[in-house]
Protein backbone atom coordinates (compact mmCIF):
# COMPACT_ATOMS: atom_id res chain seq x y z
CA UNK A 1 0.00 0.00 0.00
CA UNK A 2 1.71 3.01 -0.93
CA UNK A 3 1.83 5.95 1.38
CA UNK A 4 0.44 9.52 1.26
CA UNK A 5 3.71 12.18 1.15
CA UNK A 6 2.73 14.97 4.16
CA UNK A 7 4.75 17.49 1.94
CA UNK A 8 2.46 17.06 -1.10
CA UNK A 9 -0.97 17.10 1.81
CA UNK A 10 0.15 20.54 3.60
CA UNK A 11 1.42 21.85 -0.03
CA UNK A 12 -2.28 21.08 -1.03
CA UNK A 13 -3.61 23.02 1.93
CA UNK A 14 -1.41 25.48 1.72
CA UNK A 15 -2.85 26.35 -1.78
CA UNK A 16 -6.51 26.30 -1.00
CA UNK A 17 -6.17 28.58 2.03
CA UNK A 18 -3.65 30.84 -0.25
CA UNK A 19 -6.39 30.92 -2.81
CA UNK A 20 -8.85 31.74 -0.05
CA UNK A 21 -7.34 34.57 1.73
CA UNK A 22 -6.46 35.94 -1.99
CA UNK A 23 -10.46 36.03 -2.87
CA UNK A 24 -11.42 37.64 0.52
CA UNK A 25 -8.64 40.03 -0.03
CA UNK A 26 -10.35 41.06 -3.66
CA UNK A 27 -13.47 40.83 -1.98
CA UNK A 28 -12.35 43.19 0.51
CA UNK A 29 -10.98 45.32 -2.32
CA UNK A 30 -14.25 45.11 -4.31
CA UNK A 31 -16.64 46.22 -1.75
CA UNK A 32 -14.77 48.82 -0.23
CA UNK A 33 -14.19 52.53 -2.77
CA UNK A 34 -12.57 55.50 -1.58
CA UNK A 35 -14.56 58.65 -3.30
CA UNK A 36 -12.09 61.94 -3.82
CA UNK A 37 -13.42 65.13 -2.59
CA UNK A 38 -13.47 65.92 -6.47
CA UNK A 39 -15.51 63.10 -7.79
CA UNK A 40 -18.91 61.39 -7.05
CA UNK A 41 -19.50 57.52 -8.19
CA UNK A 42 -22.70 56.00 -9.83
CA UNK A 43 -23.20 52.79 -8.53
CA UNK A 44 -25.35 50.05 -9.90
CA UNK A 45 -26.85 46.38 -9.24
CA UNK A 46 -27.84 43.97 -12.39
CA UNK A 47 -27.89 47.23 -14.78
CA UNK A 48 -30.33 49.08 -12.69
CA UNK A 49 -29.03 52.66 -10.66
CA UNK A 50 -28.34 51.46 -6.81
CA UNK A 51 -26.49 54.22 -5.30
CA UNK A 52 -24.35 57.28 -5.21
CA UNK A 53 -21.23 57.33 -3.35
CA UNK A 54 -20.00 60.89 -1.97
CA UNK A 55 -16.27 61.67 -0.79
CA UNK A 56 -14.77 59.17 1.48
CA UNK A 57 -14.99 55.68 2.22
CA UNK A 58 -17.56 53.59 1.02
CA UNK A 59 -18.49 50.11 1.61
CA UNK A 60 -20.66 48.13 -1.81
CA UNK A 61 -21.78 44.61 -1.80
CA UNK A 62 -18.34 42.99 -3.78
CA UNK A 63 -19.05 41.24 -7.59
CA UNK A 64 -22.92 42.50 -7.14
CA UNK A 65 -22.09 46.52 -7.04
CA UNK A 66 -20.59 47.62 -9.53
CA UNK A 67 -18.64 51.53 -9.92
CA UNK A 68 -20.99 52.16 -13.58
CA UNK A 69 -19.53 55.83 -13.95
CA UNK A 70 -17.20 58.42 -11.73
CA UNK A 71 -18.13 61.56 -11.99
CA UNK A 72 -16.40 65.04 -11.65
CA UNK A 73 -18.23 68.01 -10.13
CA UNK A 74 -15.55 69.84 -10.27
CA UNK A 75 -16.91 73.66 -12.10
CA UNK A 76 -16.52 73.15 -15.64
CA UNK A 77 -16.38 76.00 -18.48
CA UNK A 78 -17.90 75.21 -21.94
CA UNK A 79 -15.61 76.77 -25.23
CA UNK A 80 -16.74 79.87 -26.13
CA UNK A 81 -19.37 79.58 -28.86
CA UNK A 82 -20.59 82.05 -31.56
CA UNK A 83 -23.73 82.09 -32.95
CA UNK A 84 -25.95 84.78 -35.10
CA UNK A 85 -28.81 86.43 -33.74
CA UNK A 86 -31.24 88.80 -35.44
CA UNK A 87 -32.59 92.02 -33.50
CA UNK A 88 -35.88 93.34 -33.41
CA UNK A 89 -35.07 95.94 -35.64
CA UNK A 90 -33.60 93.79 -38.00
CA UNK A 91 -30.06 94.02 -37.36
CA UNK A 92 -27.76 91.02 -37.25
CA UNK A 93 -25.00 90.72 -34.44
CA UNK A 94 -22.74 87.84 -33.35
CA UNK A 95 -22.57 86.85 -29.79
CA UNK A 96 -20.11 85.20 -28.29
CA UNK A 97 -21.12 83.32 -25.04
CA UNK A 98 -19.18 81.38 -22.26
CA UNK A 99 -21.05 79.16 -19.63
CA UNK A 100 -19.68 77.55 -16.67
CA UNK A 101 -21.55 74.74 -14.68
CA UNK A 102 -20.89 72.11 -12.28
CA UNK A 103 -23.02 68.68 -12.04
CA UNK A 104 -24.86 68.74 -8.49
CA UNK A 105 -26.87 65.08 -9.19
CA UNK A 106 -24.53 62.52 -11.14
CA UNK A 107 -27.67 60.19 -11.34
CA UNK A 108 -29.78 62.84 -13.16
CA UNK A 109 -26.65 63.61 -15.56
CA UNK A 110 -25.67 60.25 -16.61
CA UNK A 111 -28.89 58.69 -17.40
CA UNK A 112 -30.91 61.77 -18.99
CA UNK A 113 -28.60 62.96 -21.20
CA UNK A 114 -25.55 61.43 -23.33
CA UNK A 115 -23.50 64.65 -24.39
CA UNK A 116 -24.00 67.52 -21.57
CA UNK A 117 -21.40 69.93 -23.01
CA UNK A 118 -23.22 69.84 -26.14
CA UNK A 119 -27.23 69.78 -25.44
CA UNK A 120 -25.61 72.79 -22.77
CA UNK A 121 -24.37 74.61 -25.90
CA UNK A 122 -27.44 74.14 -28.06
CA UNK A 123 -29.75 75.23 -24.90
CA UNK A 124 -27.53 78.18 -24.89
CA UNK A 125 -27.52 79.21 -28.66
CA UNK A 126 -31.17 78.84 -28.58
CA UNK A 127 -32.20 80.76 -25.63
CA UNK A 128 -29.78 83.65 -26.79
CA UNK A 129 -31.02 84.20 -30.24
CA UNK A 130 -34.84 84.25 -28.54
CA UNK A 131 -33.74 86.61 -26.19
CA UNK A 132 -32.19 88.95 -28.26
CA UNK A 133 -34.66 89.23 -30.94
CA UNK A 134 -36.98 90.98 -28.38
CA UNK A 135 -34.80 93.69 -28.06
CA UNK A 136 -33.27 96.24 -29.82
CA UNK A 137 -29.32 96.99 -31.27
CA UNK A 138 -29.08 99.96 -28.61
CA UNK A 139 -30.79 97.81 -25.86
CA UNK A 140 -28.36 94.59 -26.51
CA UNK A 141 -25.41 97.39 -26.45
CA UNK A 142 -26.36 99.14 -23.24
CA UNK A 143 -28.08 96.46 -21.25
CA UNK A 144 -25.57 93.51 -21.30
CA UNK A 145 -25.86 92.71 -18.07
CA UNK A 146 -29.63 92.72 -17.97
CA UNK A 147 -29.20 90.24 -20.89
CA UNK A 148 -27.12 88.13 -19.12
CA UNK A 149 -28.95 87.61 -16.20
CA UNK A 150 -31.65 86.58 -18.25
CA UNK A 151 -29.69 84.17 -20.46
CA UNK A 152 -28.12 82.28 -17.01
CA UNK A 153 -32.28 82.16 -15.59
CA UNK A 154 -33.52 80.76 -18.65
CA UNK A 155 -30.23 78.09 -19.18
CA UNK A 156 -30.93 77.17 -15.55
CA UNK A 157 -34.34 76.12 -15.75
CA UNK A 158 -33.96 74.04 -19.02
CA UNK A 159 -31.03 71.98 -17.58
CA UNK A 160 -32.67 71.76 -14.55
CA UNK A 161 -33.79 67.95 -15.04
CA UNK A 162 -30.11 67.19 -16.25
CA UNK A 163 -28.70 67.43 -12.75
CA UNK A 164 -26.82 70.94 -13.78
CA UNK A 165 -26.26 73.95 -11.72
CA UNK A 166 -25.18 76.74 -14.49
CA UNK A 167 -22.67 78.51 -12.06
CA UNK A 168 -22.25 81.76 -14.60
CA UNK A 169 -23.49 82.86 -18.07
CA UNK A 170 -21.37 85.34 -20.10
CA UNK A 171 -21.98 87.49 -23.05
CA UNK A 172 -18.02 88.15 -24.01
CA UNK A 173 -18.54 90.03 -27.14
CA UNK A 174 -21.29 91.14 -29.82
CA UNK A 175 -19.99 91.88 -33.02
CA UNK A 176 -21.93 93.36 -36.19
CA UNK A 177 -21.07 93.49 -39.47
CA UNK A 178 -19.05 95.94 -41.53
CA UNK A 179 -22.06 97.98 -43.27
CA UNK A 180 -24.10 97.84 -40.17
CA UNK A 181 -20.87 99.58 -38.34
CA UNK A 182 -20.40 102.11 -40.69
CA UNK A 183 -23.97 102.89 -40.67
CA UNK A 184 -23.68 103.34 -37.03
CA UNK A 185 -20.75 105.22 -37.44
CA UNK A 186 -22.35 107.63 -39.53
CA UNK A 187 -25.37 108.08 -36.92
CA UNK A 188 -22.85 108.64 -34.11
CA UNK A 189 -21.25 111.35 -36.15
CA UNK A 190 -25.01 112.90 -37.27
CA UNK A 191 -25.81 112.60 -33.03
CA UNK A 192 -22.34 114.61 -32.35
CA UNK A 193 -23.22 117.23 -34.54
CA UNK A 194 -26.68 117.63 -33.56
CA UNK A 195 -25.72 117.98 -30.26
CA UNK A 196 -22.79 120.40 -31.36
CA UNK A 197 -25.18 122.36 -33.00
CA UNK A 198 -27.65 122.68 -30.56
CA UNK A 199 -24.89 123.21 -27.42
CA UNK A 200 -23.92 126.26 -29.59
CA UNK A 201 -27.53 127.85 -30.08
CA UNK A 202 -27.94 127.33 -25.93
CA UNK A 203 -24.89 129.56 -25.44
CA UNK A 204 -25.87 132.06 -28.20
CA UNK A 205 -29.21 132.29 -26.48
CA UNK A 206 -27.29 132.45 -22.39
CA UNK A 207 -25.25 135.05 -24.41
CA UNK A 208 -28.36 137.52 -24.99
CA UNK A 209 -29.91 136.62 -22.06
CA UNK A 210 -26.64 137.88 -20.03
CA UNK A 211 -26.61 140.56 -21.94
CA UNK A 212 -30.42 141.31 -21.78
CA UNK A 213 -29.60 141.42 -18.14
CA UNK A 214 -26.61 143.61 -17.93
CA UNK A 215 -28.36 146.25 -20.13
CA UNK A 216 -31.71 145.82 -17.27
CA UNK A 217 -29.28 146.02 -14.66
CA UNK A 218 -27.51 149.45 -15.87
CA UNK A 219 -31.46 150.98 -16.90
CA UNK A 220 -32.12 149.74 -13.11
CA UNK A 221 -28.97 151.71 -11.88
CA UNK A 222 -29.42 155.27 -13.72
CA UNK A 223 -33.40 154.86 -12.78
CA UNK A 224 -31.99 154.38 -8.91
CA UNK A 225 -29.70 157.37 -9.69
CA UNK A 226 -32.00 159.90 -10.93
CA UNK A 227 -33.94 159.40 -8.53
CA UNK A 228 -31.43 159.98 -5.61
CA UNK A 229 -30.27 163.25 -7.78
CA UNK A 230 -34.01 164.01 -8.07
CA UNK A 231 -34.83 163.95 -4.07
CA UNK A 232 -31.66 165.43 -3.64
CA UNK A 233 -32.48 168.50 -5.98
CA UNK A 234 -36.08 168.47 -4.34
CA UNK A 235 -34.33 168.44 -0.96
CA UNK A 236 -32.35 171.60 -1.84
CA UNK A 237 -35.56 173.38 -3.32
CA UNK A 238 -36.95 172.33 -0.19
CA UNK A 239 -34.06 173.78 1.49
CA UNK A 240 -33.69 177.24 -0.31
CA UNK A 241 -37.49 177.78 -0.30
CA UNK A 242 -37.69 177.54 3.67
CA UNK A 243 -34.66 180.15 3.57
CA UNK A 244 -36.59 182.01 1.42
CA UNK A 245 -39.41 182.36 3.41
CA UNK A 246 -37.86 182.52 6.45
CA UNK A 247 -35.22 185.70 5.13
CA UNK A 248 -36.93 186.87 2.27
CA UNK A 249 -35.99 187.18 -1.49
CA UNK A 250 -32.74 188.81 -0.72
CA UNK A 251 -31.47 185.06 0.40
CA UNK A 252 -32.05 183.93 -3.21
CA UNK A 253 -30.20 187.02 -4.60
CA UNK A 254 -27.73 186.44 -2.57
CA UNK A 255 -27.22 182.40 -3.72
CA UNK A 256 -27.81 183.19 -7.21
CA UNK A 257 -24.94 185.73 -7.04
CA UNK A 258 -22.41 183.52 -4.94
CA UNK A 259 -22.95 181.36 -7.70
CA UNK A 260 -21.69 183.50 -10.42
CA UNK A 261 -18.77 184.33 -8.45
CA UNK A 262 -18.07 180.96 -7.94
CA UNK A 263 -18.68 180.44 -11.86
CA UNK A 264 -16.41 182.98 -12.66
CA UNK A 265 -13.33 182.02 -9.88
CA UNK A 266 -13.71 178.32 -11.82
CA UNK A 267 -12.90 179.95 -15.05
CA UNK A 268 -9.84 182.01 -13.88
CA UNK A 269 -8.13 179.27 -12.49
CA UNK A 270 -7.65 177.26 -15.64
CA UNK A 271 -4.21 176.60 -16.92
CA UNK A 272 -3.16 178.57 -20.14
CA UNK A 273 -5.61 181.42 -19.66
CA UNK A 274 -3.46 185.11 -18.62
CA UNK A 275 -6.73 186.92 -20.35
CA UNK A 276 -10.05 186.66 -18.91
CA UNK A 277 -13.29 188.50 -21.05
CA UNK A 278 -15.97 189.00 -18.41
CA UNK A 279 -19.37 190.15 -19.57
CA UNK A 280 -20.60 193.52 -17.93
CA UNK A 281 -23.01 191.62 -15.83
CA UNK A 282 -20.50 190.02 -14.26
CA UNK A 283 -19.28 193.19 -12.25
CA UNK A 284 -22.59 193.60 -11.44
CA UNK A 285 -22.72 189.97 -10.05
CA UNK A 286 -19.99 191.09 -7.71
CA UNK A 287 -21.21 194.04 -6.86
CA UNK A 288 -24.28 192.32 -6.15
CA UNK A 289 -22.40 190.06 -4.23
CA UNK A 290 -20.82 192.14 -1.50
CA UNK A 291 -23.99 194.19 -1.41
CA UNK A 292 -25.70 191.28 0.01
CA UNK A 293 -22.76 190.54 1.90
CA UNK A 294 -23.08 193.57 3.56
CA UNK A 295 -26.69 193.80 3.95
CA UNK A 296 -26.04 190.04 5.56
CA UNK A 297 -23.72 191.96 8.04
Amino acid sequence: MNSIDPAQVLTGGNIVTLALALFIVLLVLKGVRIVPQSEKFVVERFGRLRTVLGPGINFIVPLIDVVAHKISILERQLPNAMQDAITSDNVLVKVETSVFYRIIEPEKTVYRIRDVDAAIATTVAGIVRAEIGKMELDEVQSNRSQLIATIKVAVEDAVDNWGIEVTRAEVLDVNLDEATRAAMLQQLNAERARRATVMEAEGEKRSVELAADAELYAAEQKAKARRIQADAEAYATEVVAEAIAKNGIEAAQYQVALKQVEALTALGEGTGKQTIVLPSAALEAFGDAFRLLKGKA
